[in-house]
């Protein structure tokens, strides 16, 4: 499964953006998907992750509220909608897919990552 990620940008507090990420050599509507980031000098830390069929998501308590999560499997494609963005939310977003059909917190539950997408938000 090859992920290519987009829709990063810059963006002033308070603005909004929504990643994508679309998933191609194999279908990856059977499997949980996430999103995870990673801050310069920071470890890469969790964000959101969605079921297989959408019904079931989780996401950080720094996220709660601002970040949405969603998925359409018709088109292989997961979405991060990104409101109320702060400066702290500044990182490369990583989309993955899942080992198995519900999601976790934990990066070694995935197994495929896309390349990164840069969000950075100005104060």
């Amino acid at each position: 499964v090859q992920l290519q990620a987009s829709g990063g940008g810059l963006v002033q507090a308070g603005g909004s953006l929504r990643l994508s990420c679309a998933a191609s050599g194999r279908t990856a509507s059977a499997y949980a998907m996430g999103w995870f980031r990673q801050a310069p000098g920071k470890e890469r830390e969790f964000v959101a992750t969605i079921s297989w069929n959408g019904g079931t998501t989780h996401y950080a308590d720094s996220v709660k509220g601002r970040l949405t999560i969603s998925r359409d499997n018709a088109k292989n494609t997961v979405y991060l909608q990104m409101n109320s963005l702060k400066p702290e939310d500044t990182a490369v977003y990583y989309c993955a897919v899942g080992r198995s059909a519900y999601g976790s917190d934990q990066a070694t539950a995935y197994t495929y990552w896309g390349q990164g997408t840069q969000v950075t938000v100005s104060s």
